[in-house]
C-alpha cells in the first residue's frame, strides 16, 4: 500500500513503476539524512559545550596556580629579608638610652639607640626595617639588598635628598639634629 496519489498516477499512465519506486527512495534518503543531520548538531553543540566548559576549568587551573606560585614566591621573599635583617642587624641593649622617633605608618614610633647609631642613621648609613613587629637597625648593605626585594619592609632608609623650595622663608635655617620631638 503505498501512496494513493502515486497509485492514482500510475493507473492513469503519466509515471513509471521505476519512477515511483526511484520517488520513494530519494524521500526516504532525504529522511534519513535529515534524522542524521539534527543528531549531528546536537552532537556537535554537546561537544562543543564540552570543550568549551573544558577550556574554562584549564584557565580557572592556570589562574589559581600562578596564584599559588605568587604566594609561595611572596613568602620566599618575605623568609628571605627576615633572614637578611636577623643576621645583620644591629644588637640594641640596655645601654642604648637615647630616644630616636621615626615615623611609620603615619604614626610616630620609638627606638633606643646609642649617639654613635643616632648619628649614623641622621647621615643615612643605617636603616631602621621592620621584622614580626618590632623595628631594628640595619647597615646600608642590606639595605639595599631589602629594598630591591620588597621595599615596604623598609620604615627608613636613606633616600634622595629634600629638596627645598625656592621660595622657602626657613631655607636659610638648619634643623638641628638633636632636636628631640
Amino acid at each position: 500500500m503505498g501512496n494513493p496519489f502515486q497509485d492514482q498516477l500510475l493507473k492513469a499512465g503519466v509515471v513509471t513503476k521505476k519512477q515511483v519506486q526511484k520517488a520513494k527512495q530519494d524521500k526516504n534518503r532525504k529522511n534519513k539524512q535529515q534524522k542524521h543531520s539534527k543528531k549531528e548538531v546536537v552532537v556537535d553543540e554537546v561537544k562543543l559545550k564540552a570543550q568549551q566548559a573544558a577550556a574554562e576549568k584549564t584557565q580557572r587551573d592556570r589562574d589559581l596556580n600562578k596564584q599559588k606560585q605568587d604566594q609561595a614566591r611572596q613568602k620566599a621573599v618575605s623568609v628571605e629579608i627576615n633572614q637578611l635583617i636577623e643576621a645583620n642587624c644591629i644588637k640594641r641593649d640596655q645601654s642604648h638610652e637615647i630616644v630616636y622617633n621615626f615615623e611609620h605608618n603615619k604614626k610616630i614610633k620609638r627606638i633606643y639607640v646609642n649617639e654613635e647609631i643616632r648619628l649614623k642613621l641622621i647621615k643615612g648609613t643605617l636603616g631602621i626595617a621592620r621584622i614580626d613587629g618590632r623595628y631594628e637597625v640595619i647597615p646600608q648593605a642590606i639595605v639595599e639588598k631589602i629594598k630591591q626585594r620588597n621595599e615596604k619592609r623598609l620604615v627608613i632608609y636613606k633616600a634622595e635628598e629634600t629638596k627645598t623650595e625656592e621660595n622657602d622663608p626657613y631655607a636659610d635655617y638648619e634643623i638641628p639634629d638633636d632636636l628631640t620631638w
